[in-house]
């Protein structure tokens, strides 16, 4: 069992990315209860950018449609010529 999952696509980054961002915001109003005052908000926004850097690194992590780039690199070099 090398890997539990495979993400194949940006929609399944995109699901997994939503459930990160709602257990971390679980989390962040766990820790505003828990810890009032300024320490509470520095650990909501700890979890809040735990949730951007992770999502970053998925969707860095999943394949790009080509399709796409190539259609927009055609657009743009006719762009660049003209």
């Amino acid at each position: 069992m090398a890997r539990l999952f495979v993400i194949k696509n940006r929609f399944e980054a995109y699901l997994i990315i939503y459930a990160l961002a709602v257990g971390a915001m679980a989390r962040a109003q766990l820790y505003l209860i828990q810890y009032p005052g300024r320490f509470g908000w520095v650990l909501a926004v700890c979890c809040t950018g735990a949730v951007f850097l992770g999502g970053a690194k998925i969707l860095d992590a999943t394949p790009k449609k080509k399709l796409r780039v190539r259609k927009l690199a055609r657009a743009w070099r006719s762009n660049v010529e003209s």
